[in-house]
């Protein structure tokens, strides 16, 4: 069956033909390239390059215990371990950052979201403060948060295949308990036109430039409009509390089930377009490029891809001959996670894991099993979910050069001693 995302691409790709549509910062040679790329079906998200590891990240506000994080870079990755017995929803000191420049610190007395655009009623504009915002019906949803690029090192680890981007494992993702506002109300509050097709928030946050000194502006990317009607919140609590400087205070977009950089942080305003928009966030990155994909890449990604991870240190050292109770998080963009099985031998034998959270598409599944090691000696621990689509994770994941959407099962390596 044909998604309404399809349906929405092949609009966009007839105003597109027209004549109709603008691009914000794109070449002409990316357009191109999407239209190559616009009458395959919808792909997955990627990531921009960051720099490697260091010990500290001057750009972000909140400490990095060396317990709780990896840093990379203007990033800062959950090291999984240091969410187990932490409950459903990720601790806001322990959840994950993704920077493209710096952590902007925001006034939320002098913040204003604008909405403009000529696909709003005789194209004007409209600000709301955040007082504004909270005298609308208030939402509250629990989802989750996931890089494109979550998973990106095992493309090279695990598939020996060259990737550019932050190596990131599994830990670029949190889920938390979101409260603001939904967009549709602020956009009909905006006065929403009838030809309005496209949606594009952007951030506070500094303009992004690249390796080669490219100025790219600030973050943005386009919705389409039946997705920012659909379950998309201006989110301004986190956990029930005001949301921190590093995950978009005073208010960020939450779009779930989508890759992260969809979730734009610090929004400042939101164009309603009645024409297509194109940003570099989905014409150079967050596509899929490489031999499996059409000459100009894929269409921008949207949905995340299923994924587990053991709550587990990397190499972790475990006692023979004594049971352990060993426990992960399985999750997907596309339905509930239903079933997870497990391997302690490397993926020769497999048995179902207890699930301990209902399916839940925007969340995620903690799950546990008990193993008791026969011997010493090295051994790699699997987990595979399967999700209320019928999505399984597969051994391998087709590469792409940016690195993005990694779903196959990962090897999990453990010393029993």
């Amino acid at each position: 069956m044909r998604t309404p995302e399809f349906a929405y691409d092949r609009r966009r790709l007839r105003q597109w033909l027209a004549g109709e549509a603008r691009a914000d910062g794109v070449s002409r040679r990316d357009m191109l390239r999407l239209l190559a790329a616009a009458g395959g079906a919808l792909a997955a998200p990627a990531g921009l390059n960051t720099p490697a590891a260091a010990a500290t990240s001057p750009g972000i506000v909140k400490p990095l215990p060396d317990e709780w994080f990896t840093v990379r870079g203007t990033n800062a990755e959950t090291r999984f371990a240091a969410l187990a017995d932490t409950g459903y929803h990720t601790p806001v000191d322990r959840f994950f950052v993704r920077n493209h420049t710096s952590t902007p610190v925001l006034d939320a007395a002098d913040w204003t979201l604008t909405v403009h655009g000529d696909g709003l009623v005789h194209g004007r504009s409209v600000e709301f403060s955040l007082d504004d915002l909270k005298r609308l019906p208030a939402v509250t949803r629990t989802a989750f948060v996931e890089c494109a690029g979550n998973g990106r090192r095992f493309f090279t680890s695990q598939q020996g295949q060259t990737v550019s981007g932050t190596a990131w494992t599994l830990g670029a993702i949190g889920t938390a308990r979101w409260r603001g506002v939904r967009l549709a109300d602020v956009l009909h509050r905006a006065g929403l036109g009838r030809g309005a097709v496209d949606v594009m928030p952007r951030g506070l946050d500094a303009a992004y430039v690249t390796a080669d000194g490219t100025d790219l502006g600030r973050v943005r990317r386009p919705l389409p409009l039946s997705k920012a009607l659909d379950d998309v919140l201006l989110a301004y609590e986190m956990n029930g509390e005001p949301l921190p400087y590093d995950h978009g205070h005073p208010v960020r977009v939450l779009v779930p089930s989508w890759v992260g950089i969809a979730s734009i942080k610090w929004v400042g305003d939101i164009e309603v377009s009645a024409q297509p928009l194109y940003s570099p966030w989905n014409t150079d990155f967050y596509r899929l490029f490489g031999d499996a994909y059409p000459p100009g890449g894929s269409a921008p990604l949207t949905r995340q891809t299923v994924k587990s991870a053991w709550e587990l240190a990397w190499g972790a050292s475990l006692d023979a001959g004594r049971e352990h109770r060993l426990t992960g998080r399985s999750w997907s963009g596309g339905g509930g996670i239903v079933r997870v099985d497990v391997s302690t031998d490397g993926g020769t034998r497999w048995r179902r894991a207890r699930l301990h959270d209902a399916a839940h598409r925007d969340g995620w599944v903690r799950w546990s099993t008990d193993w008791r090691p026969p011997a010493p000696g090295p051994y790699s621990l699997l987990a595979r979910a399967t999700d209320s689509a019928g999505r399984t994770q597969p051994d391998t994941t087709v590469a792409n050069t940016q690195g993005y959407l990694f779903d196959a099962v990962v090897r999990h390596p453990v010393t029993v001693v």
